[in-house]
């Protein structure tokens, strides 16, 4: 059983992966359609339950099967086992069991259901389940003619749309007993009515890859990156690497927005480059490794961090007092712990036109005016605060609807409690 688990596992495991992409030269051509039939011929493994009254064996596996589309497939199984070895029980026990070796037939229909985005991707996962009947020379189960319900998984390899390797695997249940065995197959696939794909015809110039990066020319060209670059946004992590292992933005050096680039989360940090806060502590894993010294992949040692989007008159930095009650909340939370001590961080968003500098120092100044309220209306000493302007730099989304503009105006004020470790950060 615990062998059968491991398969499976294996199995599992690897529709994960994401597999090469290649070019349809003719989309009208709907291999479903036009090729719904396969046939394969396989070499199996019987594997009855410990106690069974056949021991393990070999079998011939043959299958036929149409597709509805491209994800569902209906198949009938064949599978002859021409010698199964009778088990050899203790004299003492007095169970029902076999003189000699007999031969073994399974059949019946399977419902597949594949895994696979569309029907040009080279790894095909799928999973299958069905039922039939099993017939044996002599009474293996109650009678000789038994039926079972399955289940399992497999995988095909495509090596184009007429030929594939397949593998797969089947946990088969029968009688009324429940006897479970263990089935699997290794074979090859055939699509008769299938032509060979225009992929392996003009191979030499669809998978031409100027730089290197494992992304062909023809794809960089859709998705944007430079296919003389092989990593166009600089952050440490190739394009194809980015788009076929870690789904990342190649256009965009730190996709989730955290403050720290998607190779430097990967490669230095362990940290995930599609989670703003991998340990779900509340702090972006930036904001961990570069400010605060914490770790961003233990959610026990982040700050408190309060967000207050408040609105400021333009070109100003005077509060406003519907902002007081939120600020007089943060008040309250350095008054009952008077060791803590806070920061208060201000941002801005980036329109076009947008200058550097005077985002900074704006930025700055409405940090500044938050810290006034604080040591000047709620009597915190000022030692325990300090304050930074990073005008655009640190965006949280991008700058492309008001939206997200109004997301990147914010005051950020982290607490670190007076029990609170402290580390020194990242520089």
């Amino acid at each position: 059983m615990n062998r059968m688990i491991k398969y499976l596992a294996v199995v599992a495991a690897l529709t994960c992966i994401q597999a090469e992409r290649s070019v349809a030269l003719e989309p009208e051509f709907d291999l479903f359609e036009e090729a719904p039939w396969t046939v394969t011929l396989g070499l199996g493994h019987y594997r009855p339950e410990g106690d069974h009254v056949v021991e393990d064996g070999l079998f011939i596996g043959l299958r036929l099967g149409y597709s509805l589309d491209a994800q569902w497939e209906v198949e009938m199984g064949l599978d002859i086992a021409p010698s199964l070895d009778n088990r050899e029980f203790s004299e003492r026990d007095t169970r029902y069991s076999l003189d000699n070796s007999i031969w073994v037939v399974r059949m019946g229909p399977d419902i597949i259901y594949h895994l696979r985005a569309t029907e040009y991707l080279r790894f095909d996962p799928y999973l299958h389940g069905g039922g039939g009947f099993y017939i044996s020379e002599k009474r293996m189960f109650d009678n000789r003619i038994e039926p079972y319900l399955s289940a399992g998984m497999g995988m095909f390899y495509h090596l184009n749309d007429e030929w594939a390797i397949r593998g797969d695997m089947r946990v088969s249940l029968v009688s009324r007993k429940t006897e479970w065995t263990l089935l699997s197959l290794l074979g090859v696939t055939w699509r008769p009515d299938a032509r060979p794909h225009p992929e392996f015809v003009l191979s030499g110039v669809l998978d031409l890859d100027s730089d290197g990066d494992g992304l062909p020319d023809w794809l960089e060209e859709k998705i944007g990156t430079d296919p003389f670059n092989p990593d166009t946004d600089g952050d440490g992590l190739s394009d194809g690497e980015e788009y076929w292992i870690y789904f990342t933005d190649p256009l965009n050096p730190d996709t989730d927005y955290d403050g720290l680039t998607d190779g430097a989360e990967v490669l230095v940090y362990g940290t995930d480059p599609l989670n703003w806060d991998t340990d779900g502590g509340g702090v972006s894993d930036g904001h961990e490794v570069i400010e605060d010294g914490t770790d961003p992949l233990d959610p026990t040692d982040d700050l408190q961090l309060f967000t207050l989007n408040i609105e400021f008159e333009y070109d100003k930095a005077v509060l406003r007092p519907q902002y007081f009650d939120q600020l007089d909340a943060i008040i309250k939370v350095l008054e009952r712990d008077p060791e803590a001590t806070a920061r208060v961080e201000g941002h801005a968003d980036r329109r076009p036109g947008s200058d550097h500098d005077y985002n900074v120092r704006l930025s700055e100044r409405r940090a500044r005016s938050v810290l006034d309220y604080i040591v000047n209306v709620g009597g915190i000493r000022r030692d325990r605060l300090e304050y930074k302007g990073y005008g655009f730099t640190r965006p949280i989304a991008p700058n492309d609807t008001e939206a997200n503009m109004a997301r990147n105006r914010r005051t950020e004020i982290y607490i670190r409690p007076g029990d609170h470790p402290s580390r020194q950060p990242v520089k």
